[in-house]
């Protein structure tokens, strides 16, 4: 299902040919294919945030062309770096990195989850309106969850966030779901040694990530899970 037609009446027709322009820059400068229904997905969704922005103030960003750069270009920033069937992201919000992932890799399970009730159902309604059926979404607190259970079935083989907390406390809320040899993903903006120094974290490995339009660092902090004897 298409949000095109219901889009904002005040995102008009050159809003949106900018918009893609945008999005298509973009994913040529970071070398990204994908396909054009799901450039389409990515701009209804840009859509819809814009559109429940208005009431429920879901981001700070509160331009569509902004948003482009600052949230869907933003997550795919790690789309390369996404090799997994189970992946979970955690204080997901209005579901960043998790839908542009779940729409340009359709084979990946996406689980988001987020402790605020009008994200969550934001999510809901996105995944409804762009049929994302590999996307799921759990309302509540991630150290409160279980596994098995009906939302979480199996431990995931990668477990992401982006501005979701120190990396400590992450990796501290988020370790009983993390699958043997399971992977962290930290989205970040500088490389945040102050809090490897103050926990004793070692990452497995920092990597570069760059993000079409936008004049900041961001770096991806992977830490691997220790597979048990």
């Amino acid at each position: 299902m298409s949000t095109t037609g219901n889009m904002p009446r005040n995102l008009k027709q050159e809003d949106r040919a900018q918009l893609q322009a945008k999005l298509e820059l973009g994913l040529q400068e970071m070398g990204l294919e994908i396909l054009p229904e799901q450039k389409q997905k990515l701009l209804d969704y840009v859509a819809l945030i814009y559109k429940w922005n208005q009431v429920h103030n879901l981001t700070a960003v509160r331009e569509p062309i902004e948003m482009v750069t600052l949230h869907i270009l933003d997550s795919l920033s790690v789309l390369t770096h996404i090799e997994c069937e189970h992946l979970l992201d955690v204080g997901a919000g209005a579901g960043l990195p998790s839908i542009p992932l779940a729409i340009c890799l359709p084979q990946l399970q996406v689980t988001a989850i987020d402790a605020v009730q009008k994200k969550v159902s934001f999510m809901r309604q996105v995944k409804a309106e762009l049929g994302l059926s590999n996307f799921s979404v759990i309302h509540g607190r991630i150290e409160e969850q279980a596994v098995p259970s009906k939302e979480m079935p199996e431990k995931f083989d990668v477990i992401i966030s982006r501005a979701f907390s120190e990396i400590a406390l992450f990796i501290k809320l988020t370790k009983h779901l993390l699958a043997d040899g399971g992977s962290w993903l930290a989205m970040k903006g500088i490389v945040p040694e102050h809090e490897f120094k103050k926990s004793a974290i070692k990452p497995t490995e920092i990597r570069v990530l760059k993000v079409a339009g936008l004049d900041a660092e961001r770096h991806l902090v992977v830490l691997k899970q220790e597979v048990a004897n």
